[in-house]
């Protein structure tokens, strides 16, 4: 059964960012940023140096997009809580970061900050930003959190930044989804394209943990736009997850011995993309 239209058909968005069929993006997990409770006063260049290098890692290792994301600012506050000493280090880290790499990069503003998102891939030239929640609402480790689409698109509106596309979580992992457990996930997939995401993520239930390939097809049941894994991808996964998925973010498997906390690993990505060719048009 097709899914429903809620929209005339657009161009893919997935495919306008990457021309790579199935493309993986790789996670930059910043270190903790100024303001932090983690923060313990090293220069903030330290901490873009370190995400430079990790950066570099991934795009020579032929990752098609980097996801740069402020992981070691918890407890993460409320998206209404996210301050500017956050935005401004956020920034400066992604301006590094654009200049030292020419794959395109995207954001994730922890927790939930779609609308600070939006202003750091404005200032910085990205592409995307991530939205963990972005229609109905749930409960998060955070506490109760809304869906801020009818904000943040009026928001990227008035900043001119149509151009930076909304990649929406669907039954996103870390939460608690009782407050939607009367509908479906192909019916929460529906609802995130009516409020004009772009592409949907499907996950696991914490960093990590393996996306399951039922997950991909709930998701992609409710809706025409892109579908892709957002958590617990390595090779082991490809074969199950890139025959029902249309590309990947991986974060936690390209690290030093899988730990998110560590660098990212150059073996590690070398595997992963080259266990991938075969999904990909390669070998």
């Amino acid at each position: 059964m097709a899914p429903p239209r809620v929209h005339p058909p657009r161009p893919s968005a997935l495919g306008e960012l990457f021309p790579t069929p199935k493309p993986i993006i790789g996670v930059v997990h910043l270190n903790a940023l100024p303001g932090a409770p983690r923060y313990q006063g090293e220069p903030v260049r330290e901490v873009y140096r370190r995400a430079v290098q990790d950066a570099r890692t991934l795009a020579e290792g032929g990752i098609d997009g980097i996801m740069v994301e402020n992981a070691s600012d918890m407890p993460f506050l409320r998206p209404e809580d996210i301050g500017p000493e956050t935005v401004a280090a956020l920034t400066a880290a992604c301006m590094e970061i654009a200049a030292a790499v020419e794959v395109p990069i995207g954001i994730t503003c922890v927790a939930n900050g779609v609308i600070p998102g939006l202003a750091v891939a404005k200032a910085v030239g990205a592409r995307w930003v991530r939205a963990n929640q972005w229609v109905n609402a749930y409960v998060a480790n955070e506490g109760f959190l809304n869906g801020p689409a009818p904000q943040a698109l009026r928001y990227r509106k008035a900043i001119d930044a149509e151009d930076v596309r909304i990649l929406a979580d669907v039954h996103v992992k870390f939460g608690a989804h009782a407050i939607t457990a009367d509908r479906d996930i192909a019916e929460q997939a529906t609802d995130a394209e009516w409020f004009d995401a772009d592409v949907l993520i499907a996950t696991g239930t914490r960093t990590g943990s393996p996306t399951q390939p039922d997950e991909v097809n709930n998701v992609r049941a409710g809706t025409n736009l892109p579908v892709i894994v957002g958590s617990g991808l390595g090779p082991e996964q490809l074969d199950s997850l890139f025959g029902v998925a249309d590309g990947a973010i991986v974060g936690q498997w390209l690290k030093v011995d899988g730990l998110w906390w560590n660098p990212v690993d150059p073996d590690r990505v070398a595997r992963l993309v080259t266990a991938a060719e075969k999904f990909r048009g390669g070998l």
